[in-house]
Order: C-alpha cells, then structure tokens, then sequence
C-alpha cells in the first residue's frame, strides 16, 4: 500500500494564483484554463501505484483558493482513494475552529493543514494556538510547510527551529507533519523529528532522487523512523516522485513505513 501524505486536487483559481508562477516555470508545466476533473488525479495516483492520496484545501489572506466544501466535493468523487485535509482562514480564529470541528465532525476531514508562508505568519503566532488545542482534542494532525518556499513568498516561516520546536513543546500532545521535508534547514527538521516524539516528516515537493542525504540517512539507518512519502501532486506526479526508490537502501520495515505505515497510523487511514 502506499499514501500519498500531500496532494492538492487544485481549482483554478488556485493553480493560476501569482504566488505558483515559480512552480510552473520549474516544472515546465502550463496551469490548466479549466477545473480539472477529479479522474486526473486518480488517474495519476494509478500511474504511480499510490493507493490513498490525502488532498487539501487551501485558505489564505484572500480568502478560499480551493474550498473545504470543494475538497469535499473531490473526495465524495472517488471517497476510496481521497481523503480531506482542512484548512481555515487565520484572520478568525474562532470561526478557523468552527469550520475545522464541521470539517472533522461532519466532513470526514483527516488532518488540518496551514501553510505559514501563505500567511507571513509562522506556527507559533498567536492565531495557530486555538487551532492546535483543537486538533488535540479532534485527534487528528497538525500539517504545515517546513524549509524554503518554492512560490514567490517568504522563506523564514518555515524554519523548524525555533517554530516547530516551540510548537511541539507547547502541545506535546499535538502530532504535527512538516511537509517539504525542511530544505536548506533539514538537519534541523531531523533533529526535531528526533526529539519530539509526535514530529513527522513528509517529502512532498522532492522526487527520491532529490532528497538530501541527512534525510536518507535517518531513513536508512533508524528503522523507527517518522518520514512519510508525499508528492505535492500536480507539481510532481507520484510516478516521477517514487522513481529510483530502491537506491535509497531501506530496509523492508523502513520501506513499510515510509510508503504508508506512518501516514496510516498518523492520518488514521
């Protein structure tokens, strides 16, 4: 089996938002004119032999770029191989809270995830707090961004010290992923992986063959580790993102885990 821990299944107005001019540009990719539906990114998901994909919506200072009720929508498409991931708008935070307990209680939602750089703000801001109270209490994870940011926004948000480090001592109780494994500051998102016991890692937005050798070591060498497979689905197709994975040397338990074992006990799955 294998579980996809970041997709986004993308509207329009997201995938032609300024902010992914960068993203499309790398990728040699155009943004669609029109929605994309739902078969695409199952049919992608095929294409690599992932199983369960874990899609997100995405909220920001403007507003909704893709919708909980859309991610919904998404889902009740294809409610098998996706699964929700919430997001909220900062500026409420009481609100942000009513809407991620009827994403959890009435939706189904898994997991919530906030992008800081998206924000400006990082994860120990003030307005996260209700939030993690929240999810602690839903049982479900805390999903943000860790390392540099590939669209045209600012980095320092997602340095996993001293931000997820605080964050973590904090709420010991609150399971958090960092997705985008943590790049140029991976050592540091490692080490508070390690010290934390509820900090996992996902490698969204890095195919195999691009993931730093501190990640590969910790991987490789402690087969208790909290690294789970992710995509960031459409910049990068599960197919190209899973390519050269047996170059990683993992042992099967490793493997095991890394390709679904941790995003199903974390995510619930």
């Amino acid at each position: 089996m294998i579980v996809d821990a970041w997709m986004q299944h993308g509207t329009v107005r997201f995938l032609r938002h300024e902010m992914l001019d960068s993203l499309w540009r790398w990728t040699g990719q155009k943004p669609p004119d029109e929605e994309v539906p739902v078969s695409v990114t199952v049919g992608a998901m095929d294409a690599g032999g992932v199983d369960v994909g874990l899609i997100s919506a995405w909220y920001g200072p403007e507003g909704a770029l893709v919708s909980n009720d859309e991610v919904a929508s998404f889902v009740a498409q294809a409610p098998d191989r996706l699964a929700g991931v919430a997001s909220v708008d900062l500026r409420r935070p009481m609100e942000a809270v009513r809407e991620l307990r009827r994403c959890v209680d009435e939706l189904g939602f898994k997991a919530l995830r906030v992008v800081p750089w998206l924000w400006e703000l990082p994860p120990t801001d003030r307005r996260f707090y209700p939030l993690f109270a929240a999810c602690v209490d839903l049982g479900i994870p805390f999903c943000t961004q860790v390392g540099h940011t590939g669209p045209l926004r600012p980095s320092e948000t997602g340095r996993p010290i001293p931000y997820v480090d605080q964050v973590a001592l904090d709420f010991p109780e609150l399971v958090i992923v960092g997705g985008h494994i943590g790049y140029p500051w991976t050592e540091e998102m490692v080490a508070v992986c390690r010290k934390h016991p509820n900090v996992y890692i996902d490698t969204s937005a890095y195919t195999v063959r691009r993931y730093p050798p501190e990640l590969v070591r910790y991987m490789a060498q402690d087969r208790h580790h909290k690294v789970m497979f992710g995509t960031n689905f459409p910049m990068i197709a599960p197919e190209r993102a899973l390519k050269g994975l047996d170059e990683l040397g993992l042992d099967d338990a490793a493997r095991e885990a890394f390709l679904s074992g941790n995003a199903r006990a974390v995510f619930r799955i």
